[in-house]
């Protein structure tokens, strides 16, 4: 192992207890709050336009000090800056219950997305160095993963019910006890990791231009409502996203000494094609979670707690879809369920446009829930292997925390660009006389019809992107992908 251990029989259970529920609950928070929007709407006077920032600025700071993140973890010590990531993220969970303005709630989500970037490669990175190599380190690495999808599935079903029950500032203070107290409890029972080799240094210009560059260019797509997409402030600021993102690229190739996205990774054919069939993940489930949210709650009239039990159905059935498609990938390859599983989401956001303003939750949500639901689950497990599949052994790791970028920037983009055009549909209907409900039912249709569209790039490219694997070479990639 390459760790410096304050002790010579590590506390294996415990370590891998406290990994897996810091990466439940930082996971849990990418969507915990969206049944809670329109509640926090309704207390902090966001507009419908600026509600996402409530997402969007947990997501884009998760994904652009992810890779950053792991970095600090190597070369300041694993236990060391997990105890810290899970502090800040508590602190900032108990700012963002605490907060009285959507600018101090939107600055305390920002703060939790950088303590999730500190903790979720610092857990993945400890259990590495803790299990040996082997059947009990795939073990560790796998409940780990499944954690951080059951979180991604439970949120919103949590967030409903904290939020109706209590209030939705709850659901950012529940992460304070279970935060601090896992960073008392880390400080006992993992040991202190530390990399051999510390010559590299931290990429913090390419962290920065990256989470700035996105930032920006999702504020200029934001503000389209009020500037307009042709107006001079729009242009200026989606320049000014576009040049940093550049100038991003050219630290990564050119000038840091150790990047923390090595451009010569992506002459792997197979990598390339499946961080783009991953970005469209993102970009067309943030969506719908956002809007079936909004829709239930604001066209319906349901209560918190009955959207998250709504969710419930999906939450299963993402579950029992991941676990089919761990199972099914060793058998027919990454590429067929991949294919298969966003084809599935492009069809279940499809019918999703058939929403109406008197529809029922059996007659028109639970089926289409439901077929979206499966495609997420078989799409997540292969679009991993594939993720890792065609680079080197030693950079496996890498190849993940790309995927893990790759699908936070494709939600956080995607829903700012869906976000934009409903809300500019739904104001053209009002400025017509249309009804509220129907005005709004028909912004989140359009939406949902994009994403359908999103969610079928990601099939097509996957379809013409990937290879075809052999079972045997699927095999090797499902364990490749559990070490990863």
């Amino acid at each position: 192992m390459n760790t410096t251990s304050t002790s010579e029989h590590p506390h294996l259970r415990a370590t891998l207890l406290l990994c897996c529920l810091a990466q439940f609950m930082v996971i849990l928070d990418v969507s915990v709050v969206n049944v809670a929007l329109p509640s926090i709407r309704s207390a902090l006077r966001f507009s419908e336009q600026d509600l996402q920032w409530v997402v969007n600025a947990y997501t884009v700071t998760f994904a652009g000090f992810l890779l950053l993140g792991g970095r600090a973890a190597d070369l300041l010590g694993r236990r060391r800056v997990f105890v810290f990531g899970l502090t800040l993220f508590a602190l900032a969970s108990l700012a963002g219950g605490l907060a009285d303005s959507k600018v101090l709630l939107i600055a305390a989500r920002a703060a939790q997305g950088l303590g999730g970037a500190i903790v979720a490669p610092a857990s993945l990175s400890i259990l590495t160095t803790t299990f040996k190599e082997g059947p009990a380190r795939n073990r560790a690495v796998g409940i780990w993963g499944a954690m951080g999808g059951a979180g991604g599935a439970a949120g919103v079903l949590l967030g409903g019910v904290l939020t109706d029950l209590l209030s939705w500032r709850w659901i950012l203070f529940i992460n304070v006890p279970i935060g601090l107290i896992a960073a008392v409890l880390a400080q006992r029972y993992i040991v202190a990791g530390r990399a051999e080799h510390r010559e590299r240094g931290f990429d913090i210009a390419g962290a920065v231009t990256a989470t700035l560059g996105l930032s920006i260019l999702v504020l200029g797509i934001v503000r389209t409502d009020v500037t307009g997409w042709g107006s001079l402030p729009t242009l200026a600021l989606l320049a000014a996203g576009l040049v940093l993102l550049a100038a991003f690229v050219a630290i990564e190739g050119k000038f840091a000494k150790a990047p923390l996205m090595p451009l010569r990774i992506y002459a792997s054919r197979t990598l390339r094609a499946s961080n783009l069939v991953v970005f469209t993940l993102g970009a067309s489930t943030f969506a719908m979670w956002f809007f079936m949210s909004l829709y239930l709650q604001q066209v319906r009239g349901y209560s918190p707690l009955r959207a998250g039990l709504a969710f419930l159905p999906m939450t299963l059935s993402i579950v029992a879809a991941s676990t089919l498609a761990s199972r099914g990938v060793t058998r027919v390859g990454p590429k067929p369920l991949l294919v298969g599983g966003m084809s599935l989401l492009a069809i279940g956001l499809f019918l999703f446009t058939f929403l109406s303003p008197g529809g029922t939750y059996l007659g028109d949500v639970l089926a289409p829930s439901v077929l979206a639901a499966v495609g997420m689950g078989l799409a997540f497990v292969p679009a991993v292997i594939a993720a890792v599949s065609g680079v080197a052994p030693h950079e496996s790791g890498l190849a993940s925390g790309l995927m893990n970028t790759f699908r936070l920037f494709g939600g956080s983009l995607g829903l700012a660009i869906l976000a934009a055009i409903a809300t500019a549909h739904t104001n053209r209907d009002l400025r017509h006389a249309a009804g509220i409900h129907a005005a709004l039912t028909n912004g989140f249709v359009l939406a949902f019809g994009i994403a359908a569209a999103f969610a079928a790039a990601g099939a097509l490219i996957a379809a013409v992107g990937l290879p075809q694997v052999s079972t045997r070479a699927s095999r090797r990639q499902a364990i490749a992908a559990e070490g990863a």
